[in-house]
């Protein structure tokens, strides 16, 4: 039987419906910005030249594309969206002919955690390589930022031609989003170290993550080409980190790292000035993970404040215990809603038994597996 129960609905995820391509009989469809959709905006010259229009578009062929200089990769990435174009169609106008009401353009303010990675070198590599090899590198790398992100409940905002942008907190939010994003930015890390490429080339990342409260969800552009950002100094400040941090490192700004808590092992970078950032800004170095144990531990970086209140509860574990030492076998379940101190009534029994002799068996639940 538990000990307290509190059945308050919690829910902290939200989220938002969206097409990439607009709303079925909106504005006609920006091709350049479908093609960086797909993350082959490096081709959007090309069609532009070809004069390829989105009235023209569902009626390409892979030999139209070959014709055009498109390697073969390519070619059937875009042939499989243009058919995915069709079948969005028709589901739209199956299941709602009407037109649907128009997007709201304002934003929410939230705290996010913003997450910018960079492929190093990417000019010198692009100059070296043939482009239908540079589609395939740029390929793997995003393959690999979608792997890393996705383990770890970010989304991928958008893709900058050798680099990323990520949230973690939008569109759905966890209460430990600057622990996720860290994790995600060493797991990165680890798959383009493992990354198998068919060029004779080591890939290298630089990844700079930063804390702070935007305005997420804001509406911008027209027609095809709207896409909902986020807008604040946390992305400004995620991207100047990003630009100092040396190839293969998360460098992580002061409030992730507070967030992150002792989950991981930081090397301290001192502070730093940043063009547009006002005042100078503490960067740390993460260097891997750290040897505490369970979400609470982790959390637990400066000391535990003074334990209140719980006396009841305390007293009953007490007796159980009693119980458990007469031979008489007891079994509690100790049940709440995040956040509402099980795990520290558990750590403040302990202290209150005061014995070094008994023996705790103690097994963690990881949300990460």
């Amino acid at each position: 039987m538990p000990l307290f129960r509190l059945d308050v609905p919690l829910d902290s995820r939200f989220g938002r419906d969206h097409h990439p391509l607009g709303p079925l009989g909106g504005p006609p469809m920006d091709v350049g910005a479908w093609l960086r959709g797909l993350g082959l905006g490096q081709y959007e010259g090309t069609f532009r030249d070809s004069e390829i229009e989105a009235d023209t578009l569902r009626e390409l062929t892979e030999t139209d594309l070959e014709k055009i200089g498109l390697p073969l990769g390519p070619r059937k990435r875009i042939l499989k969206a243009i058919q995915n174009l069709g079948d969005a169609d028709k589901t739209s106008e199956a299941v709602s002919p009407a037109r649907p009401a128009p997007a709201r353009d304002t934003g929410e303010r939230h705290q996010l955690t913003v997450m910018f990675c960079d492929l190093v070198g990417s000019t010198a590599i692009s100059a070296r390589l043939d482009p239908e090899d540079l589609s395939s590198v740029l390929s793997a790398f995003q393959k690999a930022c979608v792997s890393a992100v996705s383990a770890f409940g970010g989304s991928i905002a958008k893709y900058m031609g050798d680099g990323a942008l990520v949230y973690f907190g939008y569109p759905e939010a966890h209460e430990d989003d600057a622990e996720r994003a860290v994790r995600a930015g060493l797991a990165l890390l680890d798959a383009m170290a493992a990354l198998q490429l068919p060029v004779p080339i080591r890939l290298q990342v630089r990844i700079g993550i930063a804390t702070g409260l935007v305005v997420v969800g804001e509406l911008i552009g027209e027609g095809a080409a709207q896409e909902r950002v986020a807008v604040g100094d946390t992305l400004n400040l995620a991207a100047r980190i990003q630009a100092a941090t040396s190839p293969d490192t998360v460098v992580v700004g002061e409030l992730t790292h507070r967030l992150a808590g002792a989950a991981f092992d930081y090397k301290d970078l001192g502070r730093h000035e940043f063009k547009g950032i006002p005042g100078s800004v503490r960067l740390w170095r993460v260097t891997g993970e750290s040897g505490t144990r369970g979400r609470f531990d982790t959390r637990v970086v400066k000391g535990l404040t003074q334990f209140v209140g719980r006396a009841e509860e305390i007293s009953l574990l007490q007796r159980r215990w009693d119980y458990a030492k007469d031979g008489e076998g007891q079994l509690i379940l100790l049940s709440a809603p995040a956040g509402f101190g099980k795990s520290r009534m558990t750590e403040a029994f302990r202290g209150h038994l005061g014995d070094p002799s008994i023996t705790y068996l103690e097994y963690l639940g990881s949300p990460f597996m």
